[in-house]
């Protein structure tokens, strides 16, 4: 790997443990600011998962670092479509509209996520291993 995708790596690694912190900010928020229920305990959990995802992946080398880029992958993912499943059809009896507090902002936050750590994801695979 050359030092320039060495470098591309990095930013690719640290935009991808910003927007995972973003992700788990806005979900913390809501939960500290009205949303309740078993509603406001999984955002606290999503909260957490995005926290210890972005430290895996700045931290983390090797097979781990693929484990946590295809984990934050997975979550963003999984965060995403159930926000856009509340939006339509609705999750678990809970249906959400466009104009609730930070619905257009974490659609926005969490698909630019899911782009980054698709990119992210794919160069950790091509890295040699250390």
């Amino acid at each position: 790997m050359t030092r320039t995708s060495q470098r591309v790596l990095w930013v690719l690694r640290i935009l991808s443990a910003v927007l995972l912190l973003a992700t788990g900010g806005i979900h913390l928020y809501l939960a500290l600011n009205g949303v309740g229920g078993i509603l406001g305990v999984m955002f606290i959990l999503n909260a957490v998962a995005g926290l210890v995802l972005a430290i895996a992946i700045v931290a983390l080398r090797g097979r781990m670092l693929q484990a946590a880029a295809v984990l934050s992958l997975l979550f963003l993912i999984a965060t995403l479509g159930a926000l856009v499943l509340a939006l339509t059809v609705g999750l678990f009896g809970i249906h959400q509209d466009w104009n609730f507090t930070l619905v257009p902002e974490t659609v926005i936050v969490e698909s630019i996520g899911v782009v980054v750590l698709a990119v992210t994801t794919a160069m950790v695979f091509r890295a040699p291993r250390e």
